[in-house]
């Protein structure tokens, strides 16, 4: 057995067959396959360590609050944060980008006031700050992408004025594959003391995350992307945003003391943390971080780099057919095609694939103003994970040739 092989025998759905035919799983943007690691670990805490955390002095909670606690840890290491309290645990990167636009907001925000949110950007990171504005009286302002899909970074520094409080950049965008500069874009924010906060939902499968090189404000994202159980999220910020903000959400183990008088708060991150944590779910994390770094090997990176070249180039070669996200360098591609094709609906397009075993997602993708800046209604996306393969790839590029046949008869 060799690596890919090992590897997908980890992930017990890939067996799974669909109308009679092998499951060709490609909505990896949408959320990762598990691998038995993470189930295991699921059942194990379920099973064995149900407990509330933090609160008893019984063996059974101590056990659980280790195991939460020591999955922070390993979120700290694996981003290299600076410390474990800039690690406030959420129940996804949606919860964490409201969590920081609320806190954001009424920490630093006037009327006036301006947030710059990129054109590429999931519903996630622009209803909430929308949502804010609307509250504090700001304004959301735009950095465009171009044809090819890439921030407009040459009208950064003119888009940031002196109020604008924050910039919001998606670290790959779930539509476009495309790895933004994510360092280029934090230094030209901060030399205008702008702070940056990054959706890294995408960023953190297919990239090495350094918070500390990078030197965003914040990094997001969900553990189900990440081979990690639903319902898990991640939110780092700098300890200076955390101390600054007020709390999310008010309840149990967010607060130092409760009097009628007036109640004081927790340090962070448990002054975000309020109510029953996901016991369970969360130190799935642990396991599902560890597939990550098993599968950053160079054979697996020749792998997805040959297969994204391959299916980029076979999708060029198909008649009326237009991808959306095409950088200036391949290097800056991850395996993530979204595109449409003359003369036949995304939607049937992903009805007749499913038919033939292979799961992709069509539609707007949560990126509405995205689909208008391209001026399509919705999109086909095909997006592979480290876990396919190129024999996988190869049956998805003959079966939509063969759909795009049946549509046009």
């Amino acid at each position: 057995m060799n690596q890919i092989e090992f590897i997908r025998s980890q992930f017990p759905q890939l067996g799974e067959k669909v109308y009679g035919k092998d499951l060709v799983y490609l909505d990896n943007a949408a959320t990762s396959l598990r691998p038995r690691s993470v189930v295991q670990k699921w059942e194990e805490m379920s099973l064995r360590y149900n407990s509330n955390l933090h609160r008893a002095v019984h063996r059974i909670a101590q056990l659980a609050t280790e195991e939460y606690e020591a999955t922070r840890e390993a979120v700290r290491a694996f981003i290299n944060a600076e410390s474990a309290s800039e690690i406030v645990f959420t129940y996804g990167a949606t919860a964490s980008l409201n969590l920081v636009a609320f806190c954001f907001g009424e920490a630093f925000v006037s009327e006036g006031d301006e947030i710059l949110v990129s054109e590429a950007e999931h519903h996630s990171n622009i209803v909430p700050w929308q949502l804010m504005c609307e509250r504090k009286g700001a304004v959301v302002k735009v950095l465009p992408v171009d044809e090819r899909g890439e921030l407009r970074l040459d009208l950064l520094p003119s888009l940031i004025t002196p109020r604008t409080k924050l910039v919001c950049v998606s670290h790959i965008s779930n539509v476009l594959g495309i790895v933004n500069p994510l360092k280029q874009i934090v230094n030209i924010c901060h030399s205008m003391n702008c702070p940056v906060l990054t959706d890294g939902a995408q960023g953190i499968v297919h990239e090495d995350v350094d918070v500390r090189e990078t030197g965003c404000d914040f990094y997001v994202f969900s553990g189900h992307k990440l081979f990690a159980a639903p319902g898990t999220g991640v939110l780092y910020a700098k300890r200076s945003f955390l101390d600054s903000f007020p709390p999310y959400m008010g309840g149990g183990e967010m607060i130092d003391t409760v009097r009628w008088s007036g109640t004081t708060y927790a340090l962070p991150p448990h002054k975000f943390e309020a109510g029953t944590q996901n016991i369970s779910g969360t130190p799935t994390l642990v396991p599902a971080i560890e597939m990550a770094e098993a599968l950053r090997q160079n054979e697996i990176d020749q792998l997805q780099t040959a297969l994204r070249d391959y299916v980029s180039s076979e999708l060029k070669a198909i008649s009326g057919l237009r991808i959306f996200g095409e950088p200036c360098s391949d290097e800056n591609k991850i395996p993530l095609f979204s595109f449409s094709v003359e003369g036949a609906h995304h939607e049937d397009l992903a009805l007749l694939l499913d038919k033939m075993g292979v799961a992709v997602r069509s539609g707007q993708m949560c990126a509405e103003p995205l689909m208008d800046r391209f001026g399509v209604t919705g999109m086909l996306r095909a997006s592979f994970a480290p876990y396919n393969t190129m024999q996988e790839a190869e049956y998805f590029i003959a079966s939509l040739r063969k759909a795009i046949t049946m549509l046009r008869g």
